[in-house]
């Protein structure tokens, strides 16, 4: 591929305009290859390496980040033999494709993201880095500080010991309640077994976040573009 400026492979790549990316070259924000960028400097973006704020970042134009609101009901594949609804049907028809990051099983609901940048979806599902993923449990008991200090302190499961990260009651009423926990693995159906070994079995579980990007008010089947900051807050969580 032919050298091109950096504030234009920047722009193209969806750093913002022309102009804004070359603000942040002007503010010593970018490196190329280890060094401080000037305006001026060109890259090859199959090649070079760039990096915002000490973070690389991908410069292939054609590279996309989506977050969607899965429903319940919808499996995270690109095609089910079965012929149930998947995350695909939920995609925009035009465009380069993307891949799931990750899974959310089919009754489990909210954030999956998608991207076509395989070396970043493969640290973000990596246990070695340890990103965070955030879930609302919807559970059939009343959760007590004990279930918290359980779920924190860990648990065996069949494929090996599990613990949350982070737990708290959100609400607790008759033989029911809510949890906010924060797992930084993702086994297959973790969050329920793991609440299902300490008396909570979850009636509905929605993921909120994954590192920093958050599910907010994105409703469900629909999908949205990452922005910069939250592309370079995964890449960055995942130690990239």
């Amino acid at each position: 591929m032919p050298e091109e400026r950096l504030q234009r492979a920047l722009a193209r790549a969806g750093f913002g305009s022309r102009r804004s990316s070359e603000e942040l070259i002007v503010a010593g924000r970018v490196k190329v290859n280890g060094r401080v960028a000037t305006l001026g400097d060109k890259v090859d973006t199959a090649s070079d390496e760039v990096e915002l704020d000490g973070v690389r970042v991908n410069l292939d134009p054609n590279v996309r980040y989506h977050a969607l609101h899965k429903p319940a009901g919808v499996v995270t594949t690109m095609h089910d033999p079965q012929g149930r609804p998947s995350v695909r049907e939920l995609l925009p028809a035009d465009g380069p494709r993307v891949f799931p990051v990750g899974r959310l099983d089919r009754d489990t609901e909210g954030l999956l993201l998608l991207t076509n940048d395989g070396e970043l979806a493969n640290r973000l599902t990596h246990p070695r880095y340890g990103v965070e993923k955030e879930y609302l449990a919807e559970v059939a008991s009343r959760p007590a500080q004990r279930h918290v200090t359980a779920l924190l302190h860990g648990v065996e499961l069949d494929d090996g010991p599990a613990r949350a990260a982070g737990a708290r009651i959100v609400d607790a009423r008759g033989e029911r309640g809510q949890l906010r926990l924060v797992m930084t693995e993702g086994r297959k159906r973790e969050v329920r077994r793991l609440l299902a070994s300490v008396g909570l079995p979850v009636t509905r579980l929605v993921r909120l976040r994954i590192g920093p990007v958050k599910l907010g008010s994105l409703p469900p089947g629909t999908s949205r573009e990452l922005t910069i900051d939250e592309v370079h807050g995964l890449a960055e969580a995942a130690g990239r």
